[in-house]
């Protein structure tokens, strides 16, 4: 019930597209942009290319993130983010993390779910392309993103409760928690920057737990 009122929600966002033509994936586009595809059959044989493009940090004029619709390479609709488009047999779905999309699904009446496939060039393509070439390697990194993220939380926590509980008036009634690993405030950003790294790995195979991922960010 909870997410049907959310994709009634979100399609209400949606605006008609101006026709602009679809522009190719650049190399310079890898850390800005999210760009996936999804082909449907119609009833009449037609075989339809929709395409899904993000722009991430690239906001209007309200501040707002944007998704686009695109069909046979021209933009059909607008959203802000998180999106819910709908396309024949059901609605594509695109939500965004700290990191970049969570979420870019096609969902069908049934409720069935279907990842959309990256453009090969992109970020996600490239990471898709590991995925299939190496599957063992990706296993391996994709093991050690959740690691880390893991390793990550905790140390927030932890120093979290040593703040929580250093005053005296907390301390005298709970005790003084004081945290197993105390970094300096250089190793605390490079911790930063191997979480936040993480939490892309993961983001670029659309993987989202939202405490792991929501907590890193």
């Amino acid at each position: 019930m909870i997410d049907e009122w959310r994709r009634r929600r979100a399609a209400r966002r949606v605006k008609p597209g101006d026709g602009w033509p679809l522009q190719p994936f650049r190399w310079w586009q890898l850390l800005s942009r999210a760009l996936f595809y999804l082909r449907l059959t119609h009833d009449d044989g037609r075989q339809i290319v929709y395409a899904i493009d993000v722009r991430h940090g690239r906001t209007d004029e309200s501040g707002a993130v944007n998704a686009d619709l695109y069909v046979d390479g021209r933009r059909h609709a607008r959203s802000r983010l998180p999106a819910a488009f709908p396309v024949p047999g059901g609605t594509v779905e695109v939500r965004t993390s700290a990191f970049g999309l969570k979420r870019c699904h096609y969902v069908t009446a049934e409720g069935t779910e279907h990842r959309l496939v990256p453009d090969r060039d992109s970020a996600e393509g490239r990471r898709a392309y590991v995925d299939r070439a190496h599957p063992a390697l990706s296993r391996w990194i994709g093991h050690l993103s959740s690691i880390v993220l893991v390793l990550a939380l905790l140390l927030l926590v932890s120093q979290l409760v040593e703040q929580v509980t250093r005053p005296d008036e907390i301390a005298r009634h709970v005790g003084a928690f004081t945290s197993p690993v105390d970094l300096s405030a250089w190793g605390n950003a490079v911790a930063g920057f191997v979480a936040a790294a993480a939490g892309t790995e993961r983001a670029l195979r659309l993987q989202y737990h939202w405490l792991l991922d929501a907590g890193a960010g």
